[in-house]
């Protein structure tokens, strides 16, 4: 069972930091971990959390001091058994710090590391979405859906939302989606035609194969 408990000051190891922590996230990860469905199989007892912002106020050994009272946020990638993070305090490995950009709450600077960092892989460093590209973003309304919205915005390509629920409509258009396809049952793919002569198609897959099967 899930619980809170109070627990003693954690001290970092070599080559890890402790945060005060000032905002935490919650994404899929969490919950698959928590009801035994992550990649990573909890060992009980265990703690919880990936994403979460806060201030440097210790470090381990070999630590570079320069950390301390540094405002971070932690870039997703870590065992949960061993550094779950939703508490007051967190001790994470130095290497999963990123400094937050000064123009974000932290809030979110806790949710903003996974998210993003994960669409960014997908459509700027493997997919190589440039102007004039056409991206599908299937699961639009989830958290890596809207970031890899904006990313393709940025990149000036058009994001092309896919969704199961109409009334999310107006708010994935708000959000920068240039159109909304909206598949309402599981499991339906949609096949789309280009409307312009320049550009690809790509497609920005936020959920996995399985879930989506062809129709003809």
């Amino acid at each position: 069972n899930l619980r809170f408990e109070d627990a003693p000051t954690p001290q970092p190891a070599p080559g890890e930091v402790r945060l005060r922590v000032t905002a935490s996230g919650l994404n899929r990860a969490e919950s698959l971990y928590y009801h035994g469905q992550y990649f990573e199989e909890p060992r009980l007892p265990s703690r919880l959390g990936y994403e979460v912002a806060g201030i440097v106020e210790a470090v381990g050994e070999g630590v570079d001091r320069s950390w301390l009272e540094k405002t971070v946020g932690t870039v997703p990638g870590f065992s949960q058994n061993r550094y779950g993070t939703l508490g007051e305090e967190a001790v994470v490995p130095v290497g999963v710090l990123a400094i937050s950009p000064p123009n974000l709450t932290p809030a979110q600077a806790a949710a903003v590391w996974m998210a993003y960092l994960t669409a960014y892989g997908a459509l700027v460093r493997l997919g190589q979405v440039t102007g004039g590209d056409f991206v599908s973003i299937t699961a639009a309304s989830s958290s890596v859906g809207l970031a890899a919205i904006q990313l393709t915005r940025d990149a000036g390509a058009t994001p092309i939302a896919v969704t199961r629920t109409a009334a999310k409509r107006a708010e994935l258009l708000a959000l920068g989606a240039d159109h909304v396809v909206v598949t309402p049952r599981r499991g339906t793919m949609w096949r789309g035609s280009r409307t312009s002569p320049a550009g690809e198609e790509r497609v920005s897959r936020s959920t996995p194969w399985a879930d989506l099967s062809p129709k003809n």
